[in-house]
């Protein structure tokens, strides 16, 4: 049988995401709560790879692609936090998400010039600086997503 108990649990918030969830919930008519439930479940869905203990490694390049620079702001992670993250615990030397890796998905928040020059150097593509993050994402997918799609088949 499911645990459908619910908890009540109190969180501190600022007090501008607070109206701006007051105003969320006044627009949709819901109560405050449902806006709540609604970024938390929707939260939760996102980042479900960082919820399962199993993956690990490559498993997780999607979710890091998407929300990294997310993550690595609000939680203050290094380069090193989230190399262990990643990597610890991946059994597979071919899994294991490579070092300069994981420094390019560190500074991918940044957008800045340096981050561009790094890719263009280790992807040998041309980008144009608003082209980062796209060009980020094709790099790290063509070298452990499409790797892996590879090897299954």
């Amino acid at each position: 049988m499911a645990d459908n108990k619910k908890q009540i649990i109190s969180l501190r918030m600022n007090t501008s995401d607070l109206r701006k969830v007051k105003d969320l919930a006044r627009r949709l008519r819901v109560r405050e709560s449902d806006v709540f439930r609604f970024a938390i479940r929707s939260t939760l869905r996102k980042l479900s790879p960082l919820h399962d203990s199993t993956a690990n490694g490559s498993d997780l390049i999607p979710v890091l692609i998407e929300y990294g620079p997310e993550l690595m702001s609000y939680f203050e992670l290094d380069s090193l936090q989230l190399e262990s993250l990643v990597n610890d615990d991946v059994r597979e030397p071919d899994r294991k998400i490579d070092r300069s890796d994981i420094d390019l998905l560190a500074m991918a928040g940044l957008q800045d010039h340096y981050l561009t020059l790094k890719l263009m150097e280790v992807s040998g593509a041309v980008a144009e600086p608003q082209g980062t993050s796209s060009l980020l994402k094709e790099y790290l997918y063509k070298k452990y997503v499409s790797r892996q799609d590879r090897k299954e088949v």
